[in-house]
């Protein structure tokens, strides 16, 4: 058969297989990311139908998946609220930092994968889901509460700190020296600083700029200049992710939300495609040895997730509920942390680490919405009884009955 047919049947079956595994995600009410890297596993060496002339594409398609993932984020935030983030959050960015890298970095120590290992699964299991988390806060209706900022202010400055990590990571698993990594981190450094200036400063020019009210040609400048910066962002050692990002929080007003509903199917088409590629260059042989320790970290992570989400939430004067609704929302990982195992599996650090991190990434891709929602009364009902059975007063810091037993409605006013 001619190469080019090929291409189109194996291409075209997995779009449609996507299309109905979203589908079939839809009516069971949870993400679809896990289905789409089982789907991968099932099409990549190893799995069930291995494929052949479409790999190639499936990768660009997958680079822009990334792109547009970031992108669309960015899209949410003005350059204004970015820097009023990072004023009034950062102490919260550096707790989510030690809570979540830690655990994955001292895995990857005792499992002997080496320093370089240990800096990559560390953040792997630092970064929450930024998709997942946004889908999970629409689909239960707490937009407009008042711990969602603190959960918006934190993934934030996660997205922000991969301006910084990756260009690190990118260094570390090319095998540059010091000196060399220096200058790639500064170059980024300055490249990131450079465009959040002309962000906040041009922010109104650019949109002018892009602006327009024909629905084309607004989709192809928008994703012109994106796609444009993202490569010279990679061309000068930054990642090409961030650079997306930057230019979404350099649109706003009704360019940002234009293009926002343009892009949409794009992203959620390319994104689709980004984690079955993922899943292609997994064994799925390969995941078996690794569930425990997988398993392990999940649970482990998931736990520090929770705590930074409470803490930050207190920090920020919310009610004990909202505090462990923040929490249970942000133990979700997905994209990003899928992107920095990419990286490690194609500089072939360690065989392991792509597996392990998979496995990870699929426990709490579906562990993500459940916590969301059932963290919150499974925490409370916790307290209750914990109070109830000591039958004391309750000691200073809990929080009284009468907003213990706030009804639903009451949360979603906390605006």
């Amino acid at each position: 058969m001619h190469s080019s047919a090929v291409f189109l049947i194996e291409f075209g079956a997995i779009i449609l297989g996507l299309g109905l595994l979203g589908r079939l995600a839809g009516r069971l009410q949870f993400s679809p990311i896990p289905l789409y890297l089982l789907a991968g596993l099932a099409f990549g060496e190893g799995g069930l139908l291995p494929l052949g002339a479409s790999e190639e594409f499936v990768a660009i398609g997958a680079e822009i998946g990334v792109i547009l993932l970031l992108l669309m984020l960015g899209l949410e935030y003005t350059a204004s609220d970015l820097v009023s983030n990072l004023k009034t959050q950062y102490p919260a960015g550096l707790v989510d930092m030690a809570l979540n890298a830690l655990p994955g970095a001292a895995l990857a120590l005792l499992l002997g994968w080496g320093p370089v290992a240990a800096v990559v699964l560390a953040g792997v299991t630092w970064i929450s889901s930024s998709g997942v988390i946004a889908k999970v806060l629409g689909d239960l209706g707490r937009l407009g509460n008042r711990e969602t900022p603190v959960i918006l202010s934190i993934l934030v400055l996660e997205d922000l700190a991969m301006a910084v990590y990756l260009p690190i990571i990118t260094a570390l698993l090319a095998g540059v020296s010091l000196a060399a990594g220096s200058v790639t981190l500064a170059i980024a450094l300055g490249v990131a600083g450079l465009v959040l200036f002309v962000a906040v400063r041009y922010g109104r020019v650019i949109s002018r700029f892009v602006s327009s009210d024909d629905p084309e040609k607004l989709l192809l400048v928008v994703l012109g200049l994106t796609l444009l910066v993202a490569g010279l962002a990679q061309q000068l050692q930054v990642s090409a992710a961030v650079g997306a990002f930057l230019v979404g929080i350099a649109l706003s007003g009704e360019v940002a939300e234009g293009a926002h509903n343009l892009l949409a199917p794009l992203r959620d088409l390319f994104a689709a495609v980004f984690f079955v590629f993922f899943g292609l260059h997994t064994d799925p042989q390969s995941i078996p040895p690794v569930i425990l320790p997988a398993l392990a970290l999940a649970v482990v992570t998931a736990l520090t997730k929770i705590a930074t989400g409470y803490w930050a939430a207190r920090r920020a004067g919310i009610s004990p509920k909202g505090r462990w609704r923040a929490g249970g929302t942000l133990v979700a990982r997905g994209e990003f942390s899928i992107v920095i195992a990419g990286l490690a599996v194609t500089a072939g650090i360690e065989p392991d680490l792509g597996p392990l991190a998979t496995a990870y990434v699929l426990v709490l891709v579906v562990l993500g919405p459940l916590t969301a929602r059932y963290t919150e009364p499974v925490a409370l009902r916790l307290v209750a009884r914990r109070t109830a059975s000591a039958d004391t007063v309750p000691v200073a810091g809990t929080a009284p009955a009468a907003e213990t037993l706030e009804p639903v409605d009451e949360s979603r006013s906390e605006r």
